[in-house]
């Protein structure tokens, strides 16, 4: 059974004044994510957008926003073949168990200066 389904977009631009202000990033990504997307270089902030646009659209899927969850407990990362999923910590783990979910579906795609992902919580 579907419980929510969100969707969201973020300009890669507002992720390019992020990284310029130190300790910003730090406040929004989970150490992995940071990680990862910056081992990418040049495509770093085109990554953290679209992770940033996850975090986003599971909140609206959750339907609440991301009221009392720290953004930080919500780690996007893709599988050893690319498929991109979600890890839940601390507050965003407690709403997740709170609805009964059972599954996390997501899927990302980027322009070069959107990103875009749909989050999909089944139970």
């Amino acid at each position: 059974m579907i419980l929510g389904v969100g969707v969201d977009v973020v300009h890669v631009r507002r992720i390019i004044r992020w990284l310029e202000i130190p300790g910003l990033p730090e406040r929004f990504f989970h150490p992995e994510e940071l990680a990862t997307a910056l081992s990418r270089g040049g495509s770093a902030a085109l990554s953290l957008a679209a992770r940033f646009a996850a975090k986003e659209a599971l909140g609206k899927a959750f339907g609440t926003g991301l009221r009392a969850m720290a953004l930080k407990d919500i780690c996007v990362y893709n599988s050893h073949n690319g498929r991109p999923s979600i890890k839940l910590y601390g507050s965003a783990k407690k709403k997740y168990d709170e609805l009964y979910c059972k599954a996390i579906h997501l899927s990302l795609t980027h322009e070069s200066d959107n990103a875009i992902a749909l989050v999909v919580l089944e139970g």
